[in-house]
């Protein structure tokens, strides 16, 4: 098992894979790859930073863990591959996204071509085991991507962070707020969109005018 991640990532987190917890993650994510089902595909675990250079990084998203189904996960928080149905709280982002630009609802529910505009689709945890949600948390995983943050939070400027969800606000308090733009709302998920929490928070035209706002191009989201 070979892990491939983009050069300009490499070179701001090489000091991360050196130490023990992410060689003792390593350890754990060969042997379950080795012994179970796991998603997303090996070459896809990096899939959002090979997707997003750290140079282009305009916006990251934050998600928890993949999706636990056969062909969902794609290595992109939210996201799944073609061809396969949109899960919930992606149909509701995609709702939102048409209440606040008009966008029509895409058929596909691969987010990629947002990747490679400078998203960072970001999940907590970037494993896990086939029908078992949550199974490759505390293993690591969440050190390494908070690293990823505070990184992105030292290095770069004007970010704008989409932080959906109480798991996600947590993942955010380390953000420099006097240095980035910060949106909060509830979960895209039914349980949070349904007691109006999610629709309405126009979050994706609030980070089109921000970029704007300061030279940077929008995303054709």
């Amino acid at each position: 098992m070979k892990f491939k991640i983009n050069t300009s990532w490499k070179t701001i987190l090489q000091e991360e894979f050196d130490k023990n917890y992410f060689k003792e993650l390593i350890k754990f994510i060969r042997q379950n790859y080795n012994e179970n089902t796991c998603y997303p595909k090996e070459n896809e675990i990096f899939n959002a930073f090979n997707s997003c250079s750290f140079e282009d990084l305009k916006v990251v998203i934050i998600g928890q863990d993949p999706y636990h189904g056969a062909n969902q996960a794609n290595g992109l928080c939210f996201s799944v591959n073609d061809g396969m149905a949109h899960p919930p709280s992606l149909k509701n982002i995609l709702k939102e996204l048409h209440a606040d630009l008009g966008k029509p609802i895409s058929n596909s529910g691969n987010l990629i071509s947002w990747a490679q505009q400078g998203v960072l689709l970001l999940n907590a945890t970037l494993t896990v085991k086939a029908g078992s949600p949550g199974s490759h948390q505390k293993q690591g995983w969440e050190t390494f991507t908070n690293a990823v943050i505070h990184q992105i939070s030292t290095k770069k400027k004007n970010i704008v962070f989409l932080l959906w969800g109480g798991f996600a606000k947590q993942k955010g308090k380390n953000i420099d707020k006097e240095k980035h733009y910060i949106l909060t709302s509830g979960h895209p998920s039914p349980l949070s969109a349904n007691r109006g929490l999610w629709f309405g928070n126009k979050h994706f035209s609030k980070t089109n005018a921000f970029l704007k706002n300061n030279g940077l191009p929008i995303i054709s989201w």
